[in-house]
């Protein structure tokens, strides 16, 4: 095949309110096999019960999170709920190098962080079907006091707000995970077919 046939590798950022379900969605394609680099977000906050280091989240210390901070370390970062986030950038410019699709599992504020540099990655913004069905998700979590609930529900209002400078809203209805699951993939799909979705690593 000549070179000049290859597409480009698709960034395919996916983000969304806390307790929409980004993590279900991501586990689902993986066992489905899809062949995406699965980005994992770096952390400082405890780790949860069922999540495994080094796959759910990197688990590190604030100390050690900082270090790379400074060493410019992370795509993104932020601090959310108090707890810092970021989203390691040789995981994503690496896999990307190598002409890999990338997934980044990341929040509505980071991805407005992420659009400033990758303007041309496919931003997809998964939604609950309506806010009382969220709160019904983060309460049976049950992972939240009643203080930072209500602090995540709010956040979540306003979020649902900035959908609209996403490329696709996906909705997440309740035990229909691979329904959202194929509108994702439908929406690569149109993106590579129209070969306007494209990442340049060397921008990352």
């Amino acid at each position: 095949m000549n070179h000049k046939d290859v597409q480009p590798p698709i960034l395919l950022i996916l983000s969304g309110p806390s307790g929409v379900g980004k993590d279900a969605v991501l586990s689902r394609m993986r066992d489905l096999g899809e062949p995406y680099h699965f980005t994992v977000t770096a952390t400082t906050r405890t780790q949860r019960n069922g999540e495994t280091d080094g796959k759910d989240y990197i688990f590190v210390s604030q100390a050690e999170f900082k270090a790379q901070m400074e060493q410019d370390g992370f795509l993104e970062w932020a601090e959310v709920y108090g707890n810092y986030y970021g989203v390691p950038r040789d995981q994503v410019k690496t896999a990307l190098q190598r002409g890999k699709d990338v997934i980044v599992k990341i929040d509505v504020q980071g991805a407005k962080t992420i659009k400033k540099l990758a303007p041309n990655a496919l931003y997809i913004f998964l939604a609950p079907p309506n806010m009382e069905q969220l709160e019904k998700r983060l309460t049976a979590r049950m992972t939240e006091s009643s203080g930072s609930l209500k602090i995540r529900l709010e956040t979540a209002t306003k979020e649902m707000k900035s959908a609209t400078w996403f490329d696709h809203v996906v909705i997440n209805h309740e035990n229909q995970l691979d329904l959202a699951v194929a509108e994702i993939q439908y929406a690569v799909k149109i993106a590579r077919l129209n070969q306007i979705k494209t990442s340049n690593p060397d921008l990352i």
